[in-house]
């Protein structure tokens, strides 16, 4: 049975090891000096931040990842001061701004009484559904009750006093995050497989695949099935019928590589399930409801369309890409070869979404859930339809109806 591996051992760093995108983003804001890398020092229990007395020493966020007794894993974001008035102010604010989109939840530090600029950055992360825990931070000379008094007067929320240099009062800020931690759990394969079913993932090792190593959706989906106490097997595309021949009934579950969706679809037992990975992180990741209803919109495109493909890492294209080369020409080959697509990559996102007649993401491994689904929301606010490459791939190839999706996952 050359070609297929049995997953009865990963190794523990690579399981244990929580990937960024799957932890808690807890974003800290306030002004240039406010104590904002102080705070997250005196949280983090280590030099994490650079700290000076210098105006605008963050620039960039400073993420953080670790884990903290009660919140589990989380990321710590330290951003710029949001009245940065340096050269490159306009642009730290806006990347700050880009935070706002990730936080799950946010400390907002005060400083002084001057709190208009902050109340309106806790509004703006309240609008974000965000988790808010306000921070006065009681610097050397400082007015405390006085700012306290004044954000009472604007704000109906709690108020933690603290001061960050000396680390005084920094366990209640730790438990203000406990307590305010959000209790959605999302799983990937959800109510898909359980205890003692078999799932067995088809995983291409093209040239797209890094060398020694799974991509994280498949590490993720591995770990989850584990946990769950499932039976898992993998194979290469080529060796599908060698490893449903070495099983002695039918996978419950087969989950596999967009790319190779129609392959497995005509080989799979009946009685197994489909889905894949690109499909069941469109829910872990996002909105399924949303992404399957952008697919509708591949129907109404035309030669003329323009399409926006939208990836969320930023590695180096090869040949065969799956969102720059095989779902342009899957596209292409339906609409004819004047239809365009425009590709970004990272965290670059047109805020203009309105020239695109639908937009294609990717299956957002690097990216947070509260960032896809603000990404999500934008293209439903400018009325663009949006779906995932996977998603996008079932539909035109004729099988999304066939495939099954996560209840559990889509919050249903």
């Amino acid at each position: 049975m050359a070609g297929v591996t049995l997953f009865f051992y990963i190794s523990p760093m690579t399981l244990q090891k929580t990937p960024n995108a799957s932890r808690l983003h807890i974003g800290i804001f306030g002004k240039v000096n406010s104590g904002k890398s102080t705070l997250l020092n005196a949280i983090t229990s280590q030099e994490v931040a650079l700290v000076s007395e210098k105006k605008g020493t963050t620039t960039d966020p400073v993420y953080k990842a670790m884990e903290i007794s009660g919140l589990g894993p989380v990321v710590f974001i330290d951003t710029a001061g949001f009245e940065d008035t340096s050269d490159l102010g306009i642009k730290r604010i806006e990347k700050t701004k880009l935070v706002i989109k990730k936080a799950d939840m946010a400390i907002v530090i005060f400083c002084d009484t001057d709190i208009k600029e902050g109340i309106s950055w806790v509004h703006s992360l309240k609008k974000q559904n965000a988790k808010v825990i306000v921070v006065v931070n009681d610097m050397e000379n400082n007015n405390a009750a006085g700012i306290v008094s004044k954000l009472k007067a604007e704000l109906d929320e709690k108020i933690i006093v603290v001061n960050a240099l000396k680390k005084h009062n920094i366990e209640e800020v730790k438990n203000a995050l406990i307590e305010n931690a959000p209790e959605e759990q999302i799983s990937i394969v959800g109510n898909l497989a359980g205890e003692s079913d078999i799932v067995m993932l088809v995983m291409p090792q093209d040239i797209q695949a890094p060398k020694g190593r799974l991509i994280l959706p498949q590490v993720q989906t591995i770990r989850e099935l584990l946990d769950k106490k499932c039976i898992v097997i993998s194979c290469t595309a080529e060796k599908i019928d060698e490893t449903l021949a070495a099983l002695h009934k039918a996978p419950s579950l087969i989950i596999c590589d967009s790319q190779v969706f129609k392959l497995v679809y005509d080989k799979k037992p009946k009685e197994s399930k489909l889905s894949s990975f690109s499909v069941l992180f469109a829910a872990y990741k996002g909105d399924i409801e949303s992404f399957l209803n952008g697919a509708k919109a591949i129907d109404n495109l035309t030669k003329d369309s323009h399409i926006l493909i939208a990836e969320a890492c930023t590695h180096a294209p090869l040949g065969e890409d799956i969102g720059r080369e095989k779902i342009p020409n899957l596209l292409k080959q339906r609409f004819g070869n004047t239809l365009s697509t425009t590709i970004v990559s990272g965290m670059d996102f047109p805020k203009d979404l309105t020239k695109f007649n639908l937009i294609i993401h990717c299956g957002a491994c690097m990216f947070n859930r509260k960032y896809v689904l603000s990404r999500i929301e934008e293209a439903k606010q400018q009325g663009v339809p949006i779906t995932n490459y996977g998603v996008a791939i079932a539909h035109l190839q004729g099988i999304l109806k066939f495939l099954s999706f996560s209840h559990e996952s889509s919050g249903s």
